[in-house]
């Protein structure tokens, strides 16, 4: 289990606790967190589930794989550095105190 803070582009925290093997996508989702939509169900196929990912942890998670980078042309305002999708990331005790932001909107 990690326990993962999900922060609403208005600010509001959500601290939940996801299970390794899950997703951060389905973390969201199984605890009703606004702002993470995953239209495509977590296939990659969209970038509904777009985050910022907190600095610090930019280099601690792995990284994104070329189909990754390309759906994050069509999220809405990505940033290079620190944007992922959630449905990409699955969670392992590793990733115990992540902090992902979401944008203003999902597209």
């Amino acid at each position: 289990m990690a326990k993962i803070t999900y922060v609403e582009h208005n600010g509001t925290e959500h601290v939940v606790e996801v299970a390794n093997g899950l997703t951060v996508m389905e973390g969201a989702r199984d605890n009703n967190i606004p702002g993470i939509e995953g239209d495509c169900g977590g296939a990659c196929a969209c970038s509904t589930c777009h985050v910022y990912v907190d600095p610090a942890w930019v280099e601690k998670i792995p990284a994104k794989d070329d189909m990754e980078e390309d759906m994050l042309d069509f999220a809405y305002e990505p940033d290079p550095a620190t944007s992922r999708l959630t449905c990409q990331m699955k969670v392992t005790d590793a990733m115990d105190g992540l902090v992902v932001k979401m944008p203003e909107k999902q597209i």
